[in-house]
């Protein structure tokens, strides 16, 4: 599909695990992302979310 990219194909992009891919697209992290059928497709440029929680963990304010 012209326009998106697979799981897989995010997950070399932005060096994770397809399942870390399938995650962030389920809890709707990924601007975009659509289910079609039994796959997730993500816009090609679509950013890596950020990961909130780990900052929030360390943050000493």
């Amino acid at each position: 599909m012209n326009g998106y990219i697979t799981v897989q194909e995010a997950a070399v992009k932005w060096g994770i695990t397809p399942r870390q891919v399938q995650i962030l697209c389920k809890s709707n992290r990924i601007d975009g992302a659509t289910r079609m059928s039994r796959i997730w497709i993500i816009p090609e440029n679509a950013e890596k979310p950020t990961n909130d929680k780990r900052k929030a963990a360390y943050s000493n304010d």
